[in-house]
């Protein structure tokens, strides 16, 4: 059983449907203690940081995600959801701060970085074994600006971009595996796997 985090918005619906796909049963809630002690907690999202901050502390996920960190079970952020790991963003408001660093809008001649793009493994990880050089699907104005050495992948759009951050029980994609095809697929099997041994 995983549980999708439900902040108030967000691309549930398809994160969901990939993850039953890849094999597992999910559940969508704001149900801190299932928050808490499910084996994975995904926080997917799509739209604004600082709104989606207001929801999981209005919720009282925000102390549940901390809480589960902290007790070194599994969290996966997708996309914003991997934002809301860090401490602040130039969007507004501030993320979770699990893991140390900003998040900084783009500095590129085309946002959003919107597409397909190829990743680049710059540390061995378990979330995406096998699959550098292949292709995954974007869609952010704000990128991770990590000042610990968590970045595991990046891909350029103008520029290096921080594509995936893991660090023990925590992990993030800025991609959408539900979006990104046989990929995508892949990634998260890897992370039904990665949950299991974290």
């Amino acid at each position: 059983m995983i549980v999708l985090v439900d902040y108030g918005a967000g691309n549930l619906r398809s994160v969901c449907s990939g993850f039953e796909r890849a094999g597992a049963e999910v559940s969508v809630t704001t149900d801190a203690a299932s928050v808490r002690e499910a084996p994975l907690a995904v926080i997917a999202g799509v739209g604004n940081a600082e709104s989606a901050g207001r929801g999981l502390e209005a919720r009282g996920l925000a102390d549940a995600l901390q809480e589960r960190i902290a007790a070194e079970r599994p969290v996966l952020g997708i996309c914003l959801g991997m934002q809301l790991l860090f401490e602040e963003s130039d969007e507004g408001g501030t993320g979770l701060g699990v893991l140390r660093g900003r998040v900084e809008r783009l500095r590129a001649t085309r946002v959003p970085h919107m597409g397909w793009n190829t990743l680049r493994l710059t540390r061995p990880t378990a979330l995406l074994d096998g699959l550098d050089g292949s292709d995954v699907y974007f869609a952010h104005s704000f990128a991770c600006a990590p000042t610990e050495p968590v970045a595991v992948a990046e891909v350029d759009h103008e520029r290096p971009i921080v594509a995936a951050v893991e660090r023990g029980a925590v992990a993030g994609v800025q991609f959408h595996p539900e979006r990104s095809g046989a990929v995508g697929a892949q990634v998260l099997r890897n992370a039904l796997k990665w949950s299991r041994s974290a």
